[in-house]
Parts: structure tokens; C-alpha cells; sequence
């Protein structure tokens, strides 16, 4: 029984200043955001009732981001304090181990990083749909599609190919459609452009001529106009800004494996997404037991002030070492999978050391 209140004594601590500091962040953060954005808000002539939720979309995003860092903060709090009270101590002399100790922290880091990894992988994506548009209707330049000689894959046999694309107008340049078999080219069609249209949900060939091979020769068709049914859509040519933030993780392995179809140079992008999405749950539990083996001795030196100092400059290094591999990832510089995952296995092997000499 006295085990089991000590349980729900530390559970309930460690929940409570999680959610204390997580919502003392967001509070700063989106003031700080605000100030930075307004001008522009005012500048755009941004409705108040858009504003206002599209911080309520915000909120949740930027919860969610620091999710990981908040979960050490709060555990450092409240070990540090508990151990400047001595309660710890106590707790051990009357014959509770450290590793026993240990048990509502892990429960409590469970807790959230489930909640973290259901509401980032299906919640977060669906408000950010009304976050990153707003961003990019009045928050950022108008978009141009400036990419040339521009290769898509279209289907197992099929691939095409633009000089350049004009989303404004929903017009490409100098198209080449080319079915391949093998190795073999059966098919080419070369138009001067191709435009969308709406009506019909396809794409217009303008000034076309068909090259078609057969075993003993070739034909050669020709015309003003042909309308022709491909797997991409104007969309494909949209900004991209943050779309990979958009998409919950059935949408974006769904997505992938279409970029991978396709033979885009972009898909790395959209599978570190995916990789992040399923570290950081590991992430905070990590960084609770860091938390608790760094704050877990009395201090007779600074305090309980000292440690939490330190464990903010841990959260510091963390963060900085997190964006560093996901540019190295981004990149291509090492396989994306292993070096997101750098920062949890090299906070894995600091929190085992720090565990070691924890006095118990």
C-alpha cells in the first residue's frame, strides 16, 4: 500500500509539471510567434477570426514539438526537488530501490509518449492541413514552380518529361511522353505543350506527333489537339511547403510508395518524416530516465537550481544535435534511418552511464 501511494505521489507530480511546463511553452512560444507575425497579419489585411485559429491549430503542432524536451524539463523539476527534500533518500532507506523508483517515471513517460505518437502520427497532420495553408496564403511569397527538365514515371512502362511548368497558367513546355518495355522505346509523344483542363480532368496535348514502333518499322501520326489521361494533376506542381507535416502516416506511406513509383528526387524528404515521427516516442522515454538519473542525487553544490540548469543545457545540446542529423539526413549524407535515430542511441548510452553512478 505505501508503495502504491509513493507510485501515484510521483505519477501524479510528473504528469502534472509536464503538463505545467508544456503549457507555459506554448504560451511563450505563440506570444513570441505572434509579435514576430503580426506585422504581416496587419499587412495582408488577416480577418481576426482566421488568426485565432490558426493559432488554435498552432497550439497543438508546437505542444506536440517540444513534447520530447518537456517530458526531461519536467522530470528534472520534480526529481531535483524531490531529492532537495530528501524525499528520495528517505524512499531508499525505507527500503525502496532506485530501480523500483523508477517504475512511475517509466509509466508516466509511457503514457506520454503513446499519447505523443497517436496524436503526431493522426491528429497533429489534420491541423496542420488549416496551419500550413494559412502559413502560405498570407504568412509567405506566392509560390512559382521554377524546376526544368522535369522527369516523372507515370506508370510501370510509362514516363514523361517537361522543359519546364507554369503553375500559374497549369501549362508544361516541350512534353515528352515515352512508353518503355524493358528497354525497348515503343511509344514516344512529343508535344509543344500540354495545358489542364478542368472540364474534363486531363491533361491537352498542343501540337503533337506520335512515334510508334513495331517489329518491322515505324509510324509517325500527327495533330493540333489530343486530350490524354495521366497519373499526375496540377496538384503534383503545387507548392510543397511543409506538405509532409500534412499528412497522417497512413497518407504519407501511401505517398512513399507513389514517390518511390515515380522515381522522385523529394521521397527522402517525406520517409525522415516518418522516421521522426516514430523516434520521438522512444525520445521522451529516454530523456525521462536522463532526467531522473541526473537529478536524482542531493546536491550540496547549487542545488536543485544547478540541475535544472544543467538539465536545460542538456535539453539545449539535444535539440541542436536533433537538427543536425536531420540535415545530414535531408542531405543524403548517411542513411536517414540511422542518423535520426543518432541522437537516442547516443542518449541511450549517456543515460546508462549517468544510471551507473547514480548512488542507490
Amino acid at each position: 500500500m505505501k508503495i502504491k501511494l509513493l507510485d501515484k505521489y510521483i505519477f501524479k507530480k510528473f504528469i502534472s509539471t509536464f503538463v505545467f511546463v508544456v503549457a507555459l511553452l506554448v504560451i511563450v512560444i505563440m506570444v513570441i510567434d505572434f509579435t514576430e507575425k503580426n506585422e504581416k497579419f496587419i499587412k495582408n489585411d488577416v480577418p481576426t477570426d482566421l488568426i485565432f485559429y490558426y493559432y488554435l491549430s498552432f497550439m497543438p503542432w508546437i505542444a506536440n514539438l517540444i513534447a520530447p524536451i518537456t517530458v526531461f524539463i519536467a522530470t528534472v523539476l520534480v526529481t531535483a526537488g524531490m531529492a532537495a527534500k530528501t524525499e528520495i533518500v528517505a524512499m531508499l532507506a525505507g527500503g525502496i530501490s532506485f530501480r523500483r523508483l523508477l517504475l512511475p517515471f517509466f509509466v508516466g513517460s509511457l503514457l506520454i509518449a503513446a499519447t505523443t505518437f497517436y496524436v503526431n502520427g493522426w491528429m497533429i497532420p489534420n491541423s496542420n492541413k488549416y496551419r500550413i495553408a494559412f502559413e502560405v496564403e498570407y504568412l509567405k511569397k506566392p509560390f512559382y514552380f521554377n524546376e526544368r527538365d522535369i522527369h516523372f514515371k507515370i506508370g510501370p512502362e510509362q514516363y514523361l518529361y517537361l522543359q519546364r511548368y507554369n503553375n500559374r497558367s497549369e501549362v508544361g513546355y516541350k512534353v515528352t511522353l515515352e512508353e518503355i518495355i524493358g528497354t525497348e522505346l515503343k511509344q514516344k509523344l512529343e508535344a509543344r505543350k500540354m495545358t489542364w483542363d478542368d472540364s474534363l480532368e486531363r491533361w491537352q496535348f498542343k501540337d503533337w506527333e506520335l512515334r510508334t514502333i513495331h517489329e518491322f518499322g515505324e509510324t509517325f501520326t500527327k495533330g493540333d489537339e489530343i486530350d490524354t489521361v495521366l497519373s499526375i494533376t496540377p496538384e503534383d506542381f503545387d507548392n510543397k511547403y511543409q506538405l509532409n507535416e500534412t499528412m497522417n502516416l497512413d497518407e504519407l506511406n501511401e505517398y512513399i510508395a507513389l514517390l518511390r513509383e515515380r522515381g522522385a528526387d523529394d521521397v527522402g524528404v517525406y520517409e525522415i518524416e516518418k522516421y521522426i515521427r516514430y523516434m520521438l516516442p522512444f525520445t521522451a522515454i529516454i530523456l525521462t530516465f536522463m532526467g531522473v538519473s541526473v537529478s536524482a542525487e542531493k546536491s550540496t553544490r547549487g542545488g536543485a537550481g544547478f540541475k535544472i540548469a544543467l538539465g536545460f543545457l542538456i535539453a539545449f545540446v539535444f535539440i541542436i544535435m536533433f537538427i543536425l542529423v536531420k540535415a545530414i539526413a535531408e542531405a543524403g549524407s548517411m542513411n536517414p534511418l540511422f542518423a535520426i535515430w543518432i541522437p537516442n542511441i547516443i542518449g541511450t548510452v549517456i543515460t546508462l552511464i549517468l544510471y551507473r553512478f547514480v548512488p542507490k
